[in-house]
């Protein structure tokens, strides 16, 4: 009889995110919105 046992480890650490990439991740999150709302206006004309 073979007993395999795994152990696992987990650690969160808080991630400390400067200015410019909290900036970036922000324009990323608009330019998303804004293709999303031109591919619906798209659609509305099939």
């Amino acid at each position: 009889m073979v007993l395999n046992l795994f152990f696992f480890q987990i650690s969160i650490k808080k991630r400390n995110v400067s200015i410019e990439e909290y900036v970036h991740e922000e324009q990323v999150k608009m330019m998303y919105e804004e293709m999303k709302e031109k591919q619906r206006s798209m659609m509305n004309f099939y």
